[in-house]
């Protein structure tokens, strides 16, 4: 296992910066996930750090090791694709064996090294199959085990769940997170999927196009977003938005959102100045259902109810936009009547309306 350094990598293709000098460090054994949209340099990044790129700029120390410059069999890396890569014509045994084979191991090494790989991902008995006898998931645990017989220092993995159906996925997070505990590899993990990213990273960085807008933990990032696109793209439903204008009233303030006032927490701070136009964040599950005459109340009206199994989704039109809404699937809701929308106020984030970057947060 080594420490990852990304020292301010850059790669152009053409006039486009793919990754615009990202730097990034991943301490030793650390499952570190990029996550963003398609297109925002995410995988450009796992390659520049796998030497399947040259850069343009910037440098990769692996451990102590500057490895810019070396070909990628030369530093220590195992890869998982998104497409499951697995030879058909070889039996399970031979393709998790492929690697070390391509090393001159001893035979003896090579099958104890296969049948540890292979109870680790639990698929000892199915090394005289062929691929073609195997479930997707069965073929993503075929790639993953390739990977990690290597012993590599580092660990990649380029979406490697993508291709399975939801319950598949489910159960593959929870397999690699497992692994992830015994193994304890260094890994970085690519993916669009902000369920994945949540679930599985001590840590994620979220990528925006060819840089890292924000890097903590998902607990961090969920609920403290640094900008106005971390808030919209993690969370299902997303954070939702609305204006506000800040109100002052001595020691206390609150906002102002469609006329209506909502004291703010005492432990929102800093406070921006009286009169400042500011964007109020909040998560639909942060916000209750109430009468539409109680005090600190944003009135709207029922627009949609989608029941989705654990809670009500509901889209309110409420301060000149859509709200939503996670409800008790108990409570009776019908599309067009009116409802008032309280705001927990210890959960409210301030954003700047121009840069979108946020103007208060949680400790």
């Amino acid at each position: 296992m080594a420490t990852i350094l990304l020292d301010g990598i850059r790669k152009m293709y053409g006039k486009v910066a793919a990754a615009d000098g990202v730097s990034l460090e991943i301490p030793d054994g650390e499952f570190m996930v990029l996550l963003g949209p398609s297109g925002c340099g995410k995988t450009t990044v796992l390659r520049c750090l796998a030497g399947l790129e040259q850069l343009d700029g910037g440098r990769v120390i692996i451990g102590d090791r500057d490895v810019t410059a070396w070909p990628p069999a030369a530093r220590g890396i195992a890869m998982v694709f998104q497409s499951y890569a697995v030879f058909p014509h070889m039996r399970v045994f031979d393709n998790i064996a492929f690697g070390l084979r391509m090393q001159h191991r001893p035979a003896r090494e090579i099958a104890a090294r296969v049948g540890e790989g292979a109870a680790l991902l639990q698929i000892d008995h199915l090394l005289d199959r062929y691929p073609a006898q195997l479930s997707g998931g069965q073929r993503q645990r075929v790639a993953v085990a390739r990977a990690i017989v290597m012993r590599p220092q580092v660990l990649l993995m380029d979406e490697p769940l993508s291709n399975l159906d939801a319950l598949l996925r489910l159960q593959m997070r929870a397999e690699l997170k497992r692994l992830h505990g015994e193994v304890r590899s260094t890994t970085m993990y690519v993916t669009h999927d902000q369920v994945e990213a949540l679930s599985l990273g001590d840590r994620i960085a979220v990528m925006r196009n060819g840089t890292i807008v924000q890097c903590d933990t998902p607990a961090r990032v969920y609920d403290a977003p640094a900008n106005r696109f971390v808030g919209e793209f993690i969370g299902s439903p997303p954070m939702n938005f609305m204006e506000a204008i800040v109100r002052a009233d001595g020691a206390a303030w609150s906002i102002e959102v469609d006329g209506v006032r909502i004291p703010m927490a005492a432990g929102a701070a800093p406070r921006p100045a009286d009169g400042a136009a500011v964007l109020c964040g909040i998560r639909p599950e942060h916000i209750a259902v109430e009468p539409t005459a109680a005090p600190a109340v944003l009135p709207g009206r029922l627009v949609v109810v989608e029941p989705t199994g654990p809670h009500q989704l509901l889209t309110v039109q409420a301060a000149a936009r859509s709200v939503k809404v996670t409800a008790s699937p108990e409570l009776p809701f019908r599309a067009g009547t009116s409802i008032g929308l309280r705001l927990n106020p210890a959960r409210i984030l301030l954003f700047d309306r121009q840069t979108g970057a946020a103007l208060t947060g949680r400790a």
